[in-house]
């Protein structure tokens, strides 16, 4: 009798920014692994917005039934809807705690029962209770961490002993003071996830995000001898970081891009944009999207639509369907057209990203919008808010020289002089911004010869793949 199949169950909390990296994951798992099975779970509210009208019942992937879509309970009806009550939110985060596991407990114990047994969970940063649900079982488990390998060894360096000094430099209240960690440059307190910095506050929206990771690492610690991290990133761009990781068994397996068309919980707008983009020459058009979660204030859309527009030249703006209205307001008001752009409520990032016409992304500098755009060779202009945002941005402005970062003012508005400004730095004629596109071209192929056949993060994933068959 054959020994069961590799099967892997990759779990992930109910935002675009997780979904995506996790689902780009579970198809790369089935591409580098003819033999592996994927079942792919976040929950019900989230897997309904992915697969409206029952469409996961269609075979997806081409795959012949080796990629399934199953949810798992959050114990709410529709998800968390989003809002400012920090009430509300805290009430959402203790139900994903507590219905999570046995939601996800049962799903194994359902795939078993039905001669899938799994034999590898593979969770995303907001589940460390996934680890427990797989230890119970007798099963193996991989965090897969979707930010870069130094923001995860601040993290670990922070809830090992250095959470006093990082809490000290905050309260001195002057971003610019410098935090010292193991095998990292000096950072900057103003860099740090803002996780570890402002929602330590139990009044701040957030604290129930800074007890998850706590919990995290605080999982990773009982793994034994050491847990293994997946990380979206490659070797090559975080030498340095590598060895600041702690004993864990880190192993960078990015950056992990979709195979083709992706899936989203946001409707995209029809591809007109991409008919568009065709027509404008190459590396002139500015892309400007903030990410999944960011929504604009009207000031900070009139700065946008204003150094845009006396810029001249181009441009793609993505802005969510609530702060649509507030532009068109804007324009109203300033007796202007959109001279020079196109505006869409979502696209698909990696398609306009690889397009020949962009030559520029103003990003929030999430960590999945800075991965692809390293991948697809695209200079950056970093607005960071939240999150490791900052800590992205340094990365890309000091790290690797693929952009620089837009300055905002002291209400957190990027002003249209400043845009112009950071644009002209990556796109000018200057031999600076000349510099900058080379690197960027630079750090494209990395990425790329790190994810073929043969490079580093392709024979991470097959060595962890390996890893799983063999434990069957």
């Amino acid at each position: 009798m054959s020994p069961p199949r590799p099967h892997f169950l990759v779990l992930t909390y109910p935002l675009q920014g997780h979904i995506a990296p996790a689902l780009r994951l579970a198809r790369r798992l089935l591409a580098v692994a003819p033999d592996v099975l994927v079942t792919f779970s976040t929950t019900e509210a989230a897997h309904q917005r992915l697969f409206p009208a029952k469409q996961e019942e269609e075979d997806l992937n081409g795959g012949g039934g080796r990629l399934e879509f199953i949810p798992f309970s959050d114990g709410t009806e529709g998800g968390y809807g989003g809002g400012s009550d920090v009430g509300a939110f805290n009430a959402y985060m203790a139900s994903f705690h507590a219905a999570g596991p046995r939601s996800v407990g049962a799903l194994v114990d359902a795939l078993a029962a039905r001669g899938r047994p799994v034999s590898r969970v593979v969770y995303t940063l907001m589940l460390p209770w996934a680890a427990d649900v797989a230890r119970g079982r007798g099963v193996p488990s991989a965090l897969y961490w979707i930010q870069p390998v130094a923001v995860f060894a601040v993290y670990h360096h922070y809830f090992h002993g250095y959470a006093g000094a990082v809490a000290e430099h905050y309260r001195r209240g002057d971003p610019s003071f410098v935090v010292e960690l193991p095998g990292l440059a000096p950072l900057a307190v103003g860099d740090l996830p803002t996780f570890l910095t402002e929602s330590t506050d139990p009044a701040n929206y957030f604290h129930a995000v800074f007890l998850t990771f706590r919990d995290l690492f605080d999982t990773l610690d009982r793994e034994a001898p050491a847990a293994t991290v997946l990380i979206n990133s490659c070797q090559e761009l975080e030498v340095g970081a590598l060895a600041a990781v702690g004993p864990h068994d880190v192993l960078p397996i990015g950056p992990v891009l979709p195979a083709g068309d992706e899936t989203s919980i946001f409707k995209q707008d029809d591809a007109k944009y991409m008919e568009w983009l065709d027509t404008k020459p190459a590396s002139s058009v500015v892309y400007v999207s903030f990410g999944s979660l960011a929504t604009m204030a009207r000031e900070q859309l009139d700065e946008l639509h204003l150094g845009l527009e006396e810029g001249r030249r181009p441009y793609l703006l993505v802005v969510r369907k609530d702060n649509k209205a507030t532009l068109a307001e804007a324009e109203a008001e300033m007796g202007e057209r959109l001279e020079n752009g196109v505006v869409v409520e979502w696209c698909d990032q990696v398609r306009v990203l690889s397009h020949a016409a962009v030559g520029c992304f103003v990003t929030h500098c999430g960590w999945n919008s800075v991965a692809e755009s390293v991948a697809s060779g695209v200079p950056m202009v970093g607005v960071p808010k939240v999150s490791e945002q900052s800590m992205n941005a340094r990365l890309v402005e000091r790290e690797w020289r693929t952009g620089v970062r837009g300055r905002v003012d002291d209400g957190g508005v990027l002003r249209a002089a400043e845009l112009r400004r950071c644009v002209e730095e990556v796109m000018g004629d200057g031999a600076a911004a000349a510099e900058v596109r080379r690197r960027a071209r630079e750090w494209k192929r990395v990425a790329a010869e790190a994810m073929g056949n043969g490079g580093s993060s392709y024979c991470n994933l097959v060595a962890f793949v390996d890893g799983a068959r063999s434990s069957n």
